[in-house]
């Protein structure tokens, strides 16, 4: 089953949802409310072809909150609420109706969609002072971008307001738009992050990336953006295609048992000339996983201290006596909202990006006696789920099921409920397994005891 653009969104079930930028900006909005249970009302705070008007079900026009009285929620479908007409297009909706409509929504949890952009049907574009008009009550807002517009001329065939995208970009009038100036206009205060609210999730829809080399310029837009958004979609909305989601995907190591068969700290042990749980952390960071977390527990101080100046967040699991499952959640709970009972840590102190990113999309959980793992299984996994977001991914070597593992965040709360010493192959049974083949068999060793230690430290392959 492919990948809905409401999945891709991580849309809840009564969102307020804005939607902005061009290159397929309607499409999204109105592909969105038909994938949401209905029913559904759209609206704008721009105007609206009235060519769009068809992809509703039923059209109210609103001058006031008093319009709207003929508002009838037993409509199945998708309510287009708009100002009265201008020519050929729809007045947007004033103020007071907008907030009269977020409240009506909030109240009988419907799904409020909005246009807060108009681009003139291209592919590109850049915001004037009264751009973009984003309500500050929205959970959401979705920037959209039409990779189309990549390699063509800057000019007003192909940018709406291409002069103010010229100043943004760095790029002069009819020069050809390159992917470096579009990621600057998409990451500037005044251009793809302007005037979202400070509260709102950011969500980036790569659009129109119709061919293989679209979709591979995406795919190197990615790290840039992941800076400024929560999450990247690559999509061809017209097609109805997500081709992947990218979103910080954390790391979080395993790292407070008291290794008492192996009879001494395994996170200890030497690693070509590092400690364990250094080793494995280091790999996480290289591989991109953020944040990477470690949760220490025996031996604290010493494994903590074998962390010293790296970018990592430590949580201490005090309760580490009673298994896996505590670490666990632990860790899932310093992703999603440190609590106070919670030790936390952190080596430097992150930056405020960084904190942000502590929304992560889902968490690949590392061994601590599995130094061997390679950034290339690591990244490999992250691929795997953005494809899908599926809930579990795990690799499959040789027929056996093998670590790390990733979970999404969906499972998170599922993993909350684990007790005593059991890991998260105990949710398995509740959630769809996504096995990604792999051809290393070293991901089916860790190390319970020195025979297996001697065994990996003299393998010449490693």
């Amino acid at each position: 089953m492919s990948l809905k653009l409401v999945r891709a969104l991580r849309v809840n079930s009564s969102p307020v949802i804005a939607f902005a930028g061009a290159g397929g900006k309607t499409t999204a909005m109105f592909q969105a409310a038909r994938q949401s249970k209905p029913p559904v009302i759209v609206t704008a705070t721009t105007h609206l072809g009235t060519w769009q008007i068809p992809f509703a079900d039923k059209h109210i026009t609103a001058e006031s909150p008093a319009s709207l009285k003929r508002l009838e929620l037993e409509s199945d479908g998708v309510i287009l609420v708009t100002g009265g007409f201008d020519g050929d297009r729809t007045k947007p909706i004033d103020g007071q109706t907008l907030n009269w409509l977020q409240q009506f929504c909030g109240d009988h949890s419907i799904p409020l969609l909005i246009e807060a952009d108009g681009a003139r049907q291209k592919p590109l574009k850049a915001w004037a002072e009264h751009e973009p008009p984003i309500p500050p009550f929205a959970d959401l807002v979705v920037q959209v971008v039409g990779l189309a517009g990549l390699g063509k001329s800057l000019n007003d065939e192909y940018v709406h307001r291409h002069e103010i995208f010229s100043r943004l970009s760095g790029l002069n009038i009819g020069e050809s738009i390159t992917p470096d100036a579009l990621t600057r206009v998409l990451t500037h205060a005044q251009g793809g992050l302007k005037n979202i609210p400070a509260q709102a999730r950011r969500v980036m829809v790569l659009n129109q990336a119709d061919t293989s080399e679209l979709q591979a310029t995406a795919h190197g837009l990615i790290p840039s953006l992941l800076s400024n958004f929560h999450s990247v979609i690559v999509s061809s909305l017209k097609r109805e295609k997500i081709w992947a989601v990218h979103e910080p995907v954390a790391g979080v190591i395993l790292a407070a048992g008291e290794s008492a068969r192996y009879g001494q700290p395994k996170q200890l042990l030497d690693w070509k000339g590092k400690p364990f749980v250094r080793a494995v952390a280091i790999t996480a960071l290289k591989a991109g996983l953020s944040p990477v977390i470690v949760v220490t527990g025996a031996n604290a101080e010493q494994v903590e201290l074998a962390l010293k100046d790296l970018n990592v967040i430590i949580v201490r699991n005090d309760d580490w006596k009673s298994g896996q499952a505590g670490s666990i959640k632990a860790a899932i709970l310093s992703i999603t909202s440190p609590p106070a009972s919670t030790s936390v840590a952190t080596l430097p102190p992150l930056s405020a990006m960084q904190k942000k990113r502590m929304n992560a999309g889902g968490a690949i959980f590392l061994l601590v006696d599995q130094p061997q793992v390679t950034t290339s299984i690591l990244r490999a996994l992250v691929e795997k789920h953005a494809e899908g977001l599926y809930p579990v991914v795990a690799p499959m070597v040789m027929d056996r099921r093998a670590n790390p593992v990733l979970f999404d965040r969906d499972t998170f709360n599922d993993l909350l409920t684990l007790e005593g010493d059991v890991g998260g192959r105990a949710i398995f049974h509740k959630h769809r397994v996504e096995y990604l083949p792999w051809h290393d068999d070293r991901l089916l060793l860790d190390v319970d005891t020195p025979e297996i230690y001697r065994r990996l430290i003299s393998d010449d392959s490693l």
